[in-house]
């Protein structure tokens, strides 16, 4: 399968340079690349039956965590922000259950595809994960599953919207809440949101649509599911540096594996 059989390069000319460049513009203004209708309608629909086919191999589970990702601060108290802990609750599964000739597999290792993505976020060498579990992953979230507030680790993310649930499963995101590089925390900003004191910005989307999102400084999440339509989303993971896996205590916690 080709790429112009995967993607709607007549919309989305991800070849061009200057496509390119207007993408990474809005990446850097708002944080966020929206790109509807990425995914023509025959790939999506083989990836969909994937994903589905998957789904019995999913390894389910559910975490509490801060919304730094970080362990327990004994400077603060339990409900201060750095300690306050919040539910993800997922099902996953990994690389090595996405098939050779998976629209997923092949969009993922596509020059023109990952040359876009180059340009977009400015990374100048793209690489998959050295670990087989963790380049391409499918998310999975059933009725009452959510992700909880946090900000990436990751400089950026590559999202795909594989099947959207009936109700709820909203992406919520507060943009630039605060600047990782220079050690910022902004731990009043974001006992605001856990409150509910500030209301975050709701990001919609239909599937087929790719998301690349700079959550390093952008606090957010996805509401729970309120249906009974699973949630399914596609994780697309790069590295700027070959060799990389992904930590064999993370590999545990979120796959229930390491290989």
């Amino acid at each position: 399968m080709s790429l112009s059989k995967i993607v709607d390069l007549a919309t989305h000319q991800i070849r061009d340079s200057t496509y390119q460049q207007a993408g990474a513009d809005t990446l850097d203004r708002e944080g966020v690349l929206v790109l509807k209708d990425f995914i023509l309608p025959n790939a999506l629909a083989a990836m969909v039956i994937e994903a589905r086919e998957g789904r019995k191999s999913a390894y389910f589970c559910a975490q509490n965590h801060s919304v730094y990702l970080t362990p327990p601060d004994d400077r603060f108290a339990a409900e201060h922000p750095a300690n306050r802990q919040v539910v993800s609750s997922k099902g996953c599964i990994c690389d090595d259950h996405i098939a050779a000739n998976s629209p997923l597999r092949l969009l993922y290792d596509h020059p023109d595809f990952r040359g876009f993505v180059s340009g977009v976020t400015g990374q100048t060498a793209l690489h998959p994960y050295a670990d087989p579990l963790s380049s391409i992953n499918i998310h999975y979230a059933e009725r009452g599953q959510e992700l909880g507030w946090h900000f990436d680790n990751s400089s950026f993310a590559i999202t795909l919207l594989i099947q959207k649930p009936d109700a709820g499963a909203h992406f919520e995101y507060v943009q630039n809440l605060r600047d990782s590089v220079a050690g910022e925390m902004n731990y009043d900003g974001v006992a605001d949101v856990l409150d509910g004191r500030a209301q975050p910005k709701v990001l919609t989307m239909e599937p087929g649509t790719l998301v690349l999102f700079r959550g390093r400084n952008s606090l957010h999440r996805v509401s729970p599911n309120e249906s009974d339509r699973t949630r399914m989303l596609a994780v697309l993971a790069y590295n700027d540096a070959p060799g990389v896996a992904l930590s064999e205590s993370a590999r545990q916690t979120f796959y229930g594996r390491l290989d």
